[in-house]
């Protein structure tokens, strides 16, 4: 098992920034890939950025330029630094983590109890 849990949302005007902080505990030597989901009120939850253990990030296309994700794997945390924050990123952000292999929403996926960011004027 894998616990994850989550600091660092809260309101910002836009234009603003936020950082996320995550970090794991438990059986973490199997983690593979870290990052993180949002869910916004009447939406799916959509995949904002991940980071592989190897380092390969990847990011939504709506996110791109503004968030920047960052993982150190000898502490088991992952970070998301959010810059230009805009009124459509207001959602709750999930962190979440899976072993290679596996996929987030898979049996061995682990998530955290998720922290709400809220960007308003």
């Amino acid at each position: 098992q894998v616990q994850l849990v989550e600091s660092g949302g809260g309101s910002v005007q836009p234009g603003g920034s936020l950082r996320l902080s995550c970090a794991a505990s438990g059986r973490t030597s199997p983690i593979y890939m870290m990052g993180w989901y949002r869910q916004a009120p009447g939406k799916q939850r959509e995949l904002v950025a991940r980071c592989t253990s190897g380092g390969t990030e990847s990011y939504a296309e709506s996110v791109e330029g503004r968030f920047t994700i960052s993982r150190d794997n000898r502490k088991y945390t992952v970070d998301l630094q959010m810059n230009s924050l805009k009124p459509e990123d207001t959602a709750v952000y999930y962190c979440y983590a899976h072993p290679w292999g596996q996929t987030a929403m898979g049996p061995y996926g682990s998530w955290g109890q998720g922290t709400q960011v809220t960007v308003s004027s």
